[in-house]
């Protein structure tokens, strides 16, 4: 699955989709895709992430009180 970067428009290919959906979690583990050579994988928050049609994370995967 990819999702881009607010700050710098690049697409990251998520490695654990897992953490992407859980709530709980803040950070997801990525690779990068810009460029002709493939990226090293880093981590990204959810916070600077949105899908690549523009539209933000839903909010249960971003806020573990998102009931309340």
């Amino acid at each position: 699955m990819f999702v881009k970067e607010k700050a710098s428009g690049d697409l990251v290919e998520v490695i654990d989709i897992t953490a992407l959906v859980d709530p709980f979690q803040n950070k997801i583990s990525g690779c990068v895709h810009a460029g002709e050579e493939m990226q090293d994988s880093r981590y990204f928050p959810k916070s600077g992430l949105i899908f690549p049609s523009g539209e933000t994370l839903p909010r249960c995967w971003t806020d573990a009180h998102y009931r309340g």
